[in-house]
């Protein structure tokens, strides 16, 4: 009894799967696409799937994959002058607070706040009638003197008087000459004069004030040209020389630049930050520029109107080093370059590429070396990729291919599928 049970649970497992077998061929055929039954079509579909799916895997990742689309630049030649940037503040050219060398009273202020003064004006007046009154004096002992002189000489000549009498006269003679000199001199600093052409600044004190010695009375300043004080590190001191063009921009000032030219270098460097003070002269002849301005200072310490440039982006870093793609023959290939300086999204290319040379700009993390690649916005000449057939679900596997039907002379097949 259990032998039958098992004989007819084979049979009915065994009908099943020929009736799987003949109802999937049928629902294969039309992607088979072949000449005969649908069974048989729909088997030889399977099988042209399974053969493109093994040639696509012979072929490697390039056969029949569409090219990645990349940006490109070409590497053109620009003007690139090396340029060292810096901040620092405007002086004035010259510039003094004006103080007195003796005490007095102000007698009279010669000048108008802001005006501008030229060498040896008359700028503050102190009151001199003591040192005017000294200097009479002594020049009335001077008047003395010189007579006492003049007449011991004649009686010497005489041999009327000893030598040492006519030695002390000429020596009287000459104290008084000197203390006129100084008694001219003491006069002469009750009247303050400009020591060099500049503008002149507020004044602190007034008419009638009492001034000492070395008291703060108004500042002078000269501010055509205008001296450029800034600081840069010890590493480019080498590459700084007195007579450099440099360009001059202010925050005061936004859009304008102003020339001018470096005029000394501060031979002792700072030990706390490591840096070079650089001195330089800028035209100022309609004094827009005022001392005490920040400026920002782009010295320029080497010409170079042919220089190699790419956008900033087409470096591709690895580690201390940088890379760029370069395409050849519509395939890319990795570029190993040394870089210069940057600016405005520019870098300088140094050594690695030549004038004309196309780079990618955009899409490096999508190649590697030999990868073919097309322009962005270009159409896409490549050959498409094929479609594997895949096998249905529920299949261990692409159905093996089957043996083709033998045909009659009149196209007719010898032996037509069972309906």
């Amino acid at each position: 009894m259990k032998k039958a049970v098992a004989v007819v649970t084979i049979v009915a497992f065994v009908s099943f799967a020929a009736g799987g077998g003949y109802w999937y061929g049928k629902s294969t055929s039309p992607a088979g696409g072949g000449a005969g039954a649908p069974g048989a079509g729909g088997v030889a579909g399977g099988s042209d799937g399974a053969g493109r799916q093994a040639k696509g895997g012979a072929g490697g990742p390039g056969a029949g994959a569409p090219m990645v689309a990349v940006e490109v630049a070409p590497v053109v030649a620009a003007a690139m002058p090396q340029i060292i940037t810096a901040v620092g503040s405007l002086r004035s050219d010259e510039s003094v607070t004006l103080r007195p060398e003796t005490a007095g009273r102000i007698s009279a202020i010669t000048f108008k706040e802001g005006q501008r003064v030229t060498k040896g004006t008359p700028l503050v007046k102190l009151d001199a009638a003591i040192p005017q009154a000294e200097y009479q004096q002594a020049r009335a002992n001077l008047t003395l003197a010189r007579s006492k002189f003049d007449r011991a000489v004649d009686l010497a000549n005489r041999n009327y008087i000893s030598g040492q009498a006519k030695d002390e006269a000429e020596n009287n003679f000459k104290v008084a000459q000197a203390a006129v000199a100084l008694a001219e001199a003491k006069l002469a600093k009750t009247d303050i004069r400009a020591p060099f052409s500049g503008i002149i600044g507020l004044r602190s004190v007034s008419i009638g004030d009492y001034v000492k010695e070395g008291a703060d009375l108004v500042n002078l300043e000269a501010i055509d040209p205008l001296k450029v004080d800034f600081r840069i590190p010890e590493t480019f001191l080498r590459m700084v020389q007195a007579g450099q063009s440099l360009e001059v921009s202010l925050d005061a000032l936004p859009g304008k630049t102003f020339d001018g030219r470096v005029i000394a270098i501060n031979p002792l460097i700072d030990a706390a930050g490591r840096s070079v003070v650089i001195r330089a002269q800028v035209r100022n002849q309609d004094t827009t520029l005022r001392p005490g301005m920040f400026a920002r200072v782009r010295l320029i310490t080497r010409e170079q109107s042919d220089a190699l440039v790419v956008p900033e982006q087409a470096l591709v870093p690895l580690g201390t080093e940088q890379f760029v793609f370069r395409v050849v023959d519509g395939k890319v290939a990795r570029i190993k370059v040394q870089t210069g300086q940057r600016r405005d999204g520019k870098v300088e290319i140094v050594a690695g590429l030549a004038a004309g040379d196309i780079i990618v700009t955009a899409g490096q993390l999508k190649i590697r070396d030999g990868v073919a690649v097309r322009v962005a916005g270009d159409a896409d000449t490549s050959p498409p990729a094929k479609a594997q057939a895949a096998p249905m679900s529920g299949s261990a596997g692409p159905i093996a291919p089957a043996v083709a039907a033998p045909v009659k002379a009149d196209g007719a097949a010898a032996h037509p599928p069972k309906s």
